[in-house]
């Protein structure tokens, strides 16, 4: 992962369990998230479901991690190194996240599958696509008929931009000319998403 660029990262509970059983875990997951995550990535977009998740971010230019400074002005070979200390984070809240379901739930073992997912974006389209896809899921999975109904989705703050927000909303800007061409394109690529094969 590269400082700079934009991914969509996804992961999936580790055979036929929910990572999400009841609403709680579902804060305390975006709460971890933030913790982990906030001083590393910019998230654009989110979606949570009961047995997956999808994110849409962007690797900070300057990660705000402890003991790791910025990497302004460090040579190339030292710069290839900011891979660790981004997969690090992730390992630490998946790995945060699954000890305090573990101990709620009086389980034990992994949580979720052991690698996850990262997709570079690279074209201003698959952006689009991706942001659309990450808050259509609810409706794929069958778990709501609109996207208004999810709850655990970033959908809303898009819809109530002037609320504040923990995701980079102007990133957004770069690729919609608001909201009436962003529920324009949801509408003409509804179909197309819901039916591609994401994990």
């Amino acid at each position: 992962m590269e400082s700079g660029q934009s991914y969509h990262i996804y992961n999936h509970a580790n055979g036929s369990e929910n990572i999400f059983r009841e609403e709680e875990n579902y804060r305390f997951f975006l709460q971890q998230y933030d913790k982990y995550l906030g001083g590393v990535v910019d998230t654009y977009a989110y979606c949570l479901i009961p047995n997956h998740f999808h994110l849409l971010v962007g690797v900070k230019d300057s990660l705000d991690l402890p003991g790791f400074q910025n990497l302004a002005g460090l040579d190339k070979s030292i710069a290839k190194a900011s891979e660790f200390p981004i997969t690090k984070a992730f390992s630490n809240f998946f790995n945060s996240y699954t000890k305090a379901f573990n101990k709620r739930y009086q389980r034990k073992g992994s949580l979720f599958i052991k690698n996850f997912k990262r997709k570079p974006i690279l074209t201003e389209s698959q952006w689009q696509d991706t942001f659309l896809y990450i808050h259509l899921n609810p409706i794929k999975h069958d778990f709501a008929k609109e996207l208004k109904d999810w709850k655990w989705s970033s959908w809303k703050a898009y819809q109530t931009m002037e609320k504040r927000s923990l995701l980079n909303r102007d990133f957004y800007f770069n690729f919609f000319d608001g909201l009436d061409h962003q529920n324009e394109m949801i509408e003409l690529k509804k179909e197309s998403l819901i039916n591609k094969n994401f994990e």
